[in-house]
This record gives C-alpha cells, sequence and structure tokens, in this order.
C-alpha cells in the first residue's frame, strides 16, 4: 500500500518535484504559501491543504522543500506546523539546503514526539527537478531511508544515503562548493579566451571531451555563450548555499580561502541586481572586471 505524501515548498524545485510524484501514481496532498502554486497543483491531482499541520494530518510521509532554514522550522515546528498535526512514527524529510547544524537540531526535536526525520537535499537544479532524475544525498537512519526510499526515487535517479543526521546537507554543502568554484573557473576562462580573441565557441567544443570536461560545464557554458541568464538555479539560493558553507566551515575550524572568495563574487552580484538571475551570470562579474562580453565568436 502506497504511503500518502505531504510536500511543503511548491517553489522553483518543489512544484516539478510535486508533478513527478502525481505521474507516478502517489497520493500527493500540497501547501505553499503562494495559494496560486496550490491550486494549480490541485488542478493536476494533488490534494489542498491550508496548512503545514493540515498537511501532516493526511500524511504518512511529509517533505519539505524550502529556502532556507528558518522556513524549514516553521514549517514543521511553528504555528500551524507539522508537528501540530503529527503523528508517533511519522516521516519527515527535509529536501532544503540548510546546515548540518540545523538538520541535527530539527531530528532531535522531531524525536522527541516520536517522529522520524531526514535530511535529503538535491542537485541537479530546475531540469533535473522537472524530468525527476535529481541526485539525492540522504542522511539519517538507514532503516528509515529504506522506508522511503520508493518514493525518493519517483523524484531523482541517484539516491544515496551517506550516513547519520546531517551527512545529507554536509554532501549537499560540498556539491555546491565543487558546482559553484567550477562555474567561477569556467567564468575566468571565457573571459580570457574572449578577451584573447579566441573563437570561444570553438574552444568550448575542444576541450569538452577532455580532463577539464564537466557536467557543470555542459550545463553553463551554453547558457553563457547564449547569454541566457534564466534561473535554473539563482544566486540568491547559491549565495544562502555558500553562507551554510562558511558557517559550517568555521564551526569546523576548516579554513576554506576559495569558497570565501566565492562569497564575496555572490554578494556583489546581488548588489548588482542579479540576485534572481541563474549562477552561470557570475561570469558577469569577471566580464565587468575586465571589461568584456563573452559571445560565442570571442
Amino acid at each position: 500500500m502506497k504511503k500518502k505524501i505531504g510536500f511543503i515548498g511548491l517553489g522553483i524545485m518543489g512544484a516539478p518535484m510535486v508533478r513527478n510524484l502525481l505521474k507516478k501514481g502517489n497520493d500527493v496532498t500540497v501547501f505553499d504559501i503562494n495559494p496560486t502554486t496550490v491550486d494549480m497543483l490541485t488542478q493536476e491531482g494533488a490534494n489542498k491543504a491550508a496548512s503545514s499541520k493540515e498537511v501532516a494530518l493526511t500524511s504518512d510521509v511529509v517533505i519539505t522543500m524550502l529556502p532556507q532554514g528558518a522556513d524549514v522550522y516553521q514549517a514543521i515546528f511553528g504555528e500551524q506546523g507539522v508537528m501540530e498535526g503529527a503523528r508517533p512514527d511519522m516521516i519527515i524529510i527535509d529536501m532544503s539546503s540548510v546546515t548540518p547544524s540545523e538538520s541535527k537540531e530539527m531530528f532531535e526535536l522531531s524525536a522527541k514526539r516520536g517522529v522520524h526525520f531526514l535530511d535529503a537535499p538535491v542537485s541537479g537544479g530546475e531540469p533535473k527537478a522537472i524530468d525527476g532524475t535529481l541526485t539525492i544525498m540522504v542522511g539519517g537512519k538507514v532503516e528509515i531511508f529504506e522506508k522511503v526510499k520508493d518514493i525518493l526515487g519517483n523524484m531523482g535517479s541517484n539516491i544515496v544515503h551517506v550516513g547519520d543526521t546531517g551527512c545529507g546537507t554536509t554532501a549537499k554543502l560540498a556539491n555546491q562548493i565543487i558546482v559553484n568554484l567550477n562555474i567561477a573557473a569556467i567564468s575566468e576562462a571565457l573571459v580570457l579566451a574572449t578577451k584573447a580573441g579566441i573563437h570561444v565557441g570553438k574552444m568550448y567544443e575542444a576541450i569538452r571531451g577532455g580532463l577539464a570536461g564537466s557536467t557543470v560545464m555542459d550545463a553553463k557554458i551554453p547558457m553563457i555563450l547564449n547569454r541566457n541568464f534564466q534561473a535554473g538555479g539563482r544566486v540568491d539560493i547559491n549565495l544562502k548555499d555558500i553562507k551554510n558553507v562558511m558557517n559550517t566551515a568555521h564551526e569546523l575550524a576548516v579554513p576554506l580561502p576559495l569558497s570565501a572568495q566565492l562569497l564575496e563574487i555572490f554578494y556583489s552580484l546581488k548588489a548588482d541586481g542579479k540576485e534572481r538571475l541563474d549562477h552561470a551570470s557570475i561570469v558577469q562579474h569577471y566580464e565587468k572586471l575586465a571589461n568584456v562580453e563573452v559571445s560565442r565568436e570571442g
């Protein structure tokens, strides 16, 4: 018998994730502070809830996909939150990008109510949320993970239990370092090549099959060359993630000089009014410094 699923947070990632759950025949109840999105998904087959509490009252598993830790905490433990409608042995899966310390705190508070908690952030951005091929990194008790692995498989194609509570969020922070520093390195290279007069499109074709090639390169260079900065992974969301990276690094006494510089780049983009653009717009920071715009021809 399929579990009844609740889903809280229907933004750029959450809405397509719900659609994939619905396509697989799941019974899904949704809530978001934006009633328009709730109504849209209700028309597509989801059940409508008026609060996080109401989601919990009708669900065996509740998934949260929200912008930051404070939002998750409010949705679960705040007034009209999940805990007000929770039952013992309910499972909460937080798929938001928060800090490991926040995940651990929410696990402990949930456990006091007899509720299970998994941290399961994702990677792949909006395109993979839409096609259901997200990478999902899960932290928490392995026996609880096994109970919901099939649900996660409706939204992702690479689902890995990486360890105890907080390990999923730690893996996501590591992922964000690699992705965003990769975009920064790509940006430096493209700006240099453009300034030197190289045909950048041909350069990309030449290097993408070598050691420099990456999934990030293939996702972001075409966007940059087409001057398409419509958000799949927004600057402000990635800024939040890198802030979480640095806060966690400071807690652990781990120096991260490149990530620290990356955080300043994101703040620069935000100050320049680009916070809602895709993080491929990191290239615009370097373009401004070099007084050049990357183009396909160079």
